[in-house]
């Protein structure tokens, strides 16, 4: 019988590639890598054998998706920033049977959703980002689902993290399941983002004191309050892919049942406007 070893909420900040070359950002983002290190290190502890990715960066218009193909390799230049992510380039193996399970399982339940084994269907960067960074610390095969839901409601996306745990524990992997977006995002508009030193601030306080206070409930284990407020905070702070993949993540575990004490591993930190962090939520 498989299961979830693992959960997380991870960035997946460009600047985290840039903190690794030469220029003005270097260096300034290894506390987010050394959170990914850590994940993927409890992660390999665990006997994860494949990463699930529910990708804020995927975007879809109708139904639900997954990339489920076996193989994932070619280079990456990313089409909103071009000027951070360029020729990115990338190689891990797919896991199309445990893909192509979680679509059946949310069809199941009455929720749309396709998995799809096309080598020219590229991974988008909130998956090749945070994997670029795990996969120097454990190797694991990769399954990313599309987050960025235009027209989905939460509920929806709940059904499909249910599909998510039900198809991992028919099957017989281990997973760490991620996911990859920001807690709020208002990206500082172009006119005031050099004025305001927009790489490293936040576009709004009260976007930053709404971050704080969630994290603080997620360490507490309040997730049953946060629940109610999810869709509000999505929408109030601009929260990213409006935050389905969190809905799913949640959905994964147990929903408001869910009550364990999450762990932050990279302090929260703004970026270009953005709220960011890594949290670890224990699998109960």
């Amino acid at each position: 019988m498989g299961e979830i070893v693992l959960a997380a909420k991870v960035t997946h900040v460009p600047t985290m590639l840039m903190s690794e070359q030469e220029g003005s950002i270097k260096g300034k983002r290894q506390s987010a890598i050394e959170g990914h290190y850590e994940i993927a290190r409890r992660a390999k502890a665990l006997g994860a054998t494949t990463v699930v990715i529910c990708d804020t960066h995927w975007v879809i218009n109708a139904g639900f998706h997954i990339n489920a193909n076996k193989h994932f390799e070619g280079l990456f230049t990313s089409n909103e920033f071009p000027q951070f992510i360029q020729d990115l380039p990338y190689n891990y193996r797919g896991n199309p049977e445990l893909g192509d399970a979680i679509a059946k399982a949310a069809m199941d339940k009455g929720t749309h959703m396709l998995a799809h084994h096309l080598d020219s269907l590229e991974l988008e960067y909130g998956t090749l980002v945070p994997m670029r960074f795990m996969s120097r610390k454990h190797e694991m095969k990769v399954v990313s689902i599309a987050a960025w839901c235009t027209v989905h409601d939460h509920q929806e996306s709940r059904k499909v993290g249910e599909a998510i745990r039900e198809a991992i524990e028919a099957s017989d992997e281990k997973v760490l399941l991620v996911a990859s977006g920001s807690l709020s995002h208002k990206i500082w508009a172009n006119k005031d983002y050099a004025a305001n030193n927009g790489t490293f601030t936040i576009s709004s306080e009260f976007n930053r004191q709404m971050d704080l206070h969630v994290l603080d409930m997620w360490q507490r284990g309040d997730h049953a309050t946060f629940l109610k407020m999810l869709s509000e905070y999505a929408d109030f702070c601009c929260g990213e892919g409006s935050m389905h993949d969190t809905a799913m993540l949640y959905g994964a575990l147990g929903w408001d049942e869910y009550a364990a004490n999450c762990e932050v591993v990279t302090e929260y930190f703004p970026s270009s406007g953005t709220g960011q962090t890594n949290v670890i939520f224990p699998v109960q």
